[in-house]
């Protein structure tokens, strides 16, 4: 089969550009693709997900085990044609400065997948080898097999790229794309959702995938990016013997759908029956609900229309107050507290379990890798477990509580964070489940004993 990373030499190069254009085109030849993204990234995994009708995958080195990313790679890809993962900023960037845990280069090496390069040449001549060359050489192990170079001038500009590149780096340039070749990317986040689900987007993926197959050899790329299948004989992911059904309500639409697919599926292999609600709609927990998962998204971006909806409200309210084990994570939490403000400084009122109300600011205010400790009273997790996650927002808890849900330790700090209550657990991070699949298991474990 072929699998390939497209890597680039830095964030805004073009990377999520081509993944999709590519996808789509290689979708055009009845090729069927399935899609991946290293790193903790929600929204390119849907644009993945929209464009080849099947689910995106996260993988990544840190928040998960080297045999738990080839047990992604290979269960997802078991009846594909093409695998292609899309990086994260520049090749070799991840959680540290000074090895490769958790980029794109490490994903290279665990699923052993020749890599395309795709490299910014504004302005640039033969000074573009020298940035592959590097890339080459900083790991001598770097499977860098092609490169795609992006935002030239001319046709005549990528003739001389082209030449320089393959003289010192001795690989191809497998094509190009000129500045304001493809239409710009519509919106990364509010409105992403729905338009996929109408359908709006399509037109967009049509003409990225022409404009690309214009000037990006594709039969070349399957050439030289061919590769063997991973070999899985069992993972975390495989049903689990002698489990007990417990029902787990998700709530999930376009103000919640933050999700990792392989939270969901450690779920059902440990024996959960997922049911959806939206809150956008106004639709309860459903009744059968043992535990509740209300996960990440853009809670603030639809705070008018949460905050009217009292059914779900009400619903919510009343399915934790009767002790359904929840887990609510990032736009969960904020959605648990008592307001929302959003940039404009207009007011609205959100469920109230959680002391205290979330501000909207336009500077990012966290964003990276944490390693978890539970506290005392946590279902998740005791003092002695531990997981890995994310955190990634643009909000800031104002209010105060001594009911702090786990100890968080990121590179640049470590606190006491969220809010923990008999059955809540909620905050700001983003676990992963794979980093500890025993968190599930308690999970389930504290549902089936609340219902005693």
């Amino acid at each position: 089969m072929n699998r390939f990373i497209l890597a680039g030499t830095g964030s805004g190069v073009g990377k999520t550009t081509f993944t999709i254009g590519i996808m789509r085109a290689l979708m055009k030849r009845s090729l069927i693709v399935q899609g991946f993204k290293c790193g903790p990234d929600y929204i390119d995994p849907t644009y993945h997900t929209a464009v080849t009708n099947r689910p995106s995958r996260n993988i990544d080195s840190f928040m998960m085990s080297k045999d738990v990313v080839r047990a992604i790679v290979a269960r997802a890809s078991v009846d594909a044609d093409v695998a292609i993962i899309e990086g994260v900023m520049g090749f070799y960037d991840g959680k540290s400065p000074v090895s490769n845990e958790g980029s794109a280069a490490h994903i290279s090496e665990i699923t052993k997948s020749p890599v395309i390069l795709i490299v910014n040449a504004a302005s640039m001549a033969r000074s573009v080898a020298a940035i592959v060359k590097g890339f080459q050489m900083l790991d001598e192990s770097s499977n860098i097999v092609g490169v795609i170079a992006n935002q030239l001038g001319s046709k005549g500009h990528f003739e001389i790229v082209k030449t320089a590149i393959e003289k010192e780096c001795g690989i191809p340039v497998i094509g190009y794309l000129l500045k304001e070749a493809v239409p710009k990317m519509p919106s990364r986040h509010l409105g992403l959702v729905p338009a996929i689900e109408r359908g709006d987007l399509d037109s967009y993926f049509d003409n990225l995938a022409a404009a690309i197959e214009e000037t990006v050899n594709i039969e070349h790329l399957l050439e030289i990016t061919k590769a063997q299948s991973i070999g899985v004989s069992a993972s975390i992911f495989d049903l689990q013997p002698q489990i007990q059904e417990v029902h787990i309500a998700v709530a999930k639409d376009a103000a919640f759908n933050f999700y990792y697919e392989e939270n969901l599926e450690l779920l059902r292999a440990n024996g959960a029956i997922l049911h959806f609600f939206s809150p956008l709609q106004n639709e309860e927990v459903p009744t059968a609900a043992q535990g509740l998962y209300i996960g990440g998204g853009f809670p603030e971006e639809f705070a008018e229309q949460l905050a009217k909806n009292a059914e779900t409200k009400q619903s919510i309210r009343a399915a934790i107050e009767r002790g359904l084990p929840t887990l609510a994570e990032c736009g969960g939490f904020m959605y648990l507290t008592e307001e929302i403000i959003n940039r404009q400084g207009e007011v609205y009122s959100m469920l109230g379990m959680i002391p205290g109300r979330v501000r909207m600011q336009n500077k990012l205010a966290a964003l990276g890798y944490r390693e978890i400790t539970g506290m005392a009273g946590n279902f998740l997790m005791s003092e002695e477990d531990s997981a890995k996650g994310h955190e990634f927002h643009y909000s800031s808890y104002e209010g105060e509580h001594a009911s702090p849900a786990f100890f968080s330790k990121g590179r640049f700090r470590a606190q006491q964070e969220g809010y923990l209550h008999k059955n809540l657990v909620a905050g700001y991070t983003h676990f992963h489940f794979a980093s500890n699949p025993q968190i599930v298991k308690n999970w389930l474990t504290a549902c089936l004993e609340e219902q005693q």
